[in-house]
């Protein structure tokens, strides 16, 4: 998964130059490595230990106060955990470099996590780094946040750099990483699919086909058209299609939340000043 520059541009303003620098730099000193890993097949063990390296040289935590290695709690074990302060940051379950990376691998680091409250996990092979949220319903769910193939990214990408950063000992806030979920989730192909067959938009493109055409389209029409002609089925029909749903519907109930609060201002102040004027 690739981000556009354009679209994460400003998730590197929140790192320093220098911090920026040096993620850059290390990412390329760690392409030529987990190169010659992937060419020499290493075991899990070892990547894990490029893993931890590439925690501290790139991400700037002290890997023996700050990585602590494998955990256990209630016999379920987790590879890397990164704490700051007495507080677990984020979960890391590694996988070795060979291994091609799929979400079931997450499971036991979201065991661990949901024991521990941590809401953030890592699932590397040192190649690939994804970053999940999770929530702790029932049952418990996750958000890929980010992928990112080191082998293969622009070390000087803004976007790369950001994703990082968010993740680095000097950028890693609830915040950021937050603000970086709200991103994905609102940029994602599900979410604009989502929006694209609200009642607005239909609204807008019945007008827009008018004021081209002449041509009135029926609204039922063009709603099916949207889902069963032209949206792809994986964008209406799976579980992501259904979350993104309930995203939308969650954004707009904020939106005329915050329009009817600020609607209500100018009547307070009118009220305000009409009390003044009678005292």
């Amino acid at each position: 998964m690739q981000f556009s520059e354009l679209f994460y541009w400003g998730r590197r303003m929140g790192v320093s130059g220098k911090v920026s620098a040096r993620i850059s730099a290390q990412l390329k000193k760690y392409q030529k490595v987990l190169e010659t890993a992937k060419q020499r097949d290493i075991g899990e063990a070892d990547t894990v230990t490029i893993i931890t390296d590439f925690l501290c040289d790139a991400l700037g935590y002290d890997k023996y106060k700050e990585v602590s290695s494998e955990h256990a709690i209630r016999g379920t074990y987790v590879d890397r955990v990164v704490t700051v302060d007495n507080k677990k940051r984020f979960l890391i379950e590694a996988k070795a470099i060979g291994v091609e990376l799929k979400d079931s691998h997450v499971k036991q680091a979201v065991d661990y996590a949901a024991n521990e409250g941590v809401s953030w996990v890592v699932l590397s092979n040192g190649a690939i780094w994804r970053l999940y949220n999770l929530k702790f319903g029932k049952p418990i769910d996750k958000t890929l946040v980010f992928e990112i193939d080191v082998l293969s990214c622009d070390c000087k990408s803004d976007d790369v750099v950001g994703c990082f950063g968010s993740l680095s000992a000097e950028g890693y806030s609830k915040d950021s990483l937050t603000e970086l979920l709200t991103e994905k989730q609102t940029s994602s192909k599900y979410t604009i699919a989502a929006i694209l067959r609200t009642d607005k938009m239909l609204e807008a493109i019945r007008k827009e086909v008018r004021r081209l055409s002449g041509l009135r389209l029926d609204p039922e029409y063009l709603s099916s058209l949207l889902e069963n002609e032209i949206v792809k089925r994986e964008l209406v029909d799976s579980e992501e299609a259904q979350a993104a749903t309930a995203y939308v519907k969650k954004l707009k109930k904020a939106s005329e939340r915050e329009k009817a609060e600020a609607a209500n201002v100018p009547n307070e102040v009118a009220a305000a000043q009409a009390t003044l004027q009678t005292t």
